[in-house]
């Protein structure tokens, strides 16, 4: 059983994207949802990405609040 404390640092090393504060800042700046675009559907993921986002979404996973987060983020 998964333990770890998930944040949104910790999903973008599990996307494979600079998890630092000004790389997440640089993906927020540069990829937006478009309205009413469920987040795994989002063109700029590769197959892996999006997958993995959809698993945690429709499994109510342990990753759901922070891919949750990541969506709010992303559709400002």
């Amino acid at each position: 059983m998964d333990t770890s404390h998930h944040s949104l640092s910790a999903l973008f090393d599990q996307l494979g994207l600079p998890s630092d504060k000004a790389g997440i800042e640089r993906f927020a700046a540069g990829n937006r949802l478009a309205v009413g675009q469920a987040l795994p559907d989002a063109p700029f993921w590769n197959k892996a990405q999006s997958a993995f986002l959809r698993d945690a979404l429709l499994d109510d996973s342990d990753w759901c609040e922070e891919a949750d987060e990541l969506a709010v983020l992303l559709s400002k």
